[in-house]
């Protein structure tokens, strides 16, 4: 068996079963070192019998195997070498834009592992949620219809009958829905390992929720963060657990602070008046990210730990289903655009990395006083501490 992948000056062979070798046709010798990676071979052993290392008249190395009557550059131990001081390769080296989450979690073993995914019925949430249960944890899909959550429920089932998954209503417009959701999740009497907060809005056109909250506000920060808050005492007792919000980059394009510096959350539910959907969105993707480093800072010291994602540059999804200019723009940008299959479960990168992205999240952090708002009182007083400003 072999494989060969050719680049200008150099080949990557596979001789045998899995065995890397690497070698230059230009120079014709053995190129040890992999010129991606870094690896580095050494040969281990003597030569196969009835051959011998000969040096011609430019110095170069070449074997002859007088059994065979043949000559080669190709040392014949290549098929037995040995990794040279092996690195575990990075994230960076293992996975990159086509990786799909059932590659990334290849030959782990979830079974016992409690999930929560919201927004699980499509999209990279339906992804996420069936790679997870494929590999034997417990997924629940927390989802608003309940119809399309029972179809996903019955596509991931049809892939493996014996997958351990259910759906379960949440409405994240509704404080109420989430904390219903909340309190029939204890009831199950099960740990939670991983909270994936991925439900999601986007051009919504002006609304007020039921708590009378801007809708894509309530939806995509506020809702995940009541939800976060309600079940914090489950995943500390769970530990080691995980929280994953799914922001975007879009974050960087937006602020939550006045022309003084002051936080103003006026900003985060405006009025109709104030309101552009593309800032709303922004925003509750901001709020994400503030809420997530500031949960990873109270709670890492318990167990559990929260990270901020960024499901990658226009990663095609049904987030434009509610407005046909988005629509069109999406469906023209698709053939560029990444397939659902690479989704949260790795391919989401750290989002706020870089000098810019930290300066920008921690300077805003210094004024966010919304991250110490607690759901410890009623529901009526949690809603009422959030921007009771008038509305038009």
């Amino acid at each position: 068996m072999l494989y060969l992948k050719v680049n200008a000056s150099s080949s990557y062979c596979l001789i045998g079963f899995f065995l890397f070798v690497f070698f230059s046709h230009l120079e014709e010798k053995t190129q040890w070192e992999h010129p991606k990676s870094g690896k580095r071979k050494r040969v281990a052993g003597d030569l196969p019998y009835g051959w011998e290392q000969e040096t011609d008249e430019n110095g170069q190395v070449y074997f002859v195997d007088h059994i065979n009557k043949r000559t080669t550059y190709l040392d014949p131990r290549l098929a037995f070498t040995v990794e040279e001081n092996p690195v575990k390769p990075t994230t960076r080296q293992k996975y990159d834009g086509n990786s799909t989450a059932m590659e990334i979690l290849q030959g782990c073993d979830m079974s016992g592992k409690v999930v929560i995914v919201t927004g699980a019925n499509s999209g990279i949430g339906f992804e996420t949620a069936k790679s997870f249960a494929l590999h034997g944890a417990y997924v629940i899909l927390a989802c608003r219809n309940m119809s399309r959550a029972s179809d996903a429920v019955q596509h991931i089932l049809a892939e493996w009958h014996k997958a351990k998954v259910e759906a379960m209503t949440l409405d994240l417009a509704s404080l109420h829905s989430v904390q219903h959701f909340a309190e029939a999740f204890k009831s199950k009497n099960v740990p939670l390992h991983i909270l994936i907060c991925n439900a999601a809005v986007f051009a919504l056109p002006w609304s007020l929720t039921e708590d009378d909250l801007e809708s894509t506000f309530q939806v995509n920060y506020l809702g995940n963060f009541y939800l976060v808050q309600l079940l914090q005492d489950v995943l500390c007792r769970s530990s080691p657990a995980r929280v994953v919000m799914v922001s975007s980059e879009s974050h960087r394009f937006t602020d939550i602070k006045d022309s003084s510096g002051k936080l103003d959350f006026s900003l985060l539910s405006p009025s109709k008046k104030e309101y552009w959907a593309m800032l709303a969105y922004n925003r509750s993707k901001l709020c994400n990210i503030l809420f997530s480093n500031e949960l990873n800072r109270r709670l890492s010291p318990h167990g559990v730990t929260s990270n901020a994602v960024h499901p990658g540059t226009m990663m095609y999804s049904s987030l434009h289903r509610n407005w046909w200019v988005y629509t069109l723009l999406f469906t023209l940008a698709r053939p560029f655009t990444k397939s659902m299959s690479p989704n949260t479960v790795g391919h989401l990168k750290p989002v706020a990395v870089g000098k810019h992205g930290e300066k920008h999240v921690k300077k805003t952090m210094q004024t966010t006083s919304i991250l110490d708002q607690r759901p410890k009182c009623s529901l009526n007083e949690y809603k009422s501490s959030f921007l009771p400003h008038a509305r038009n």
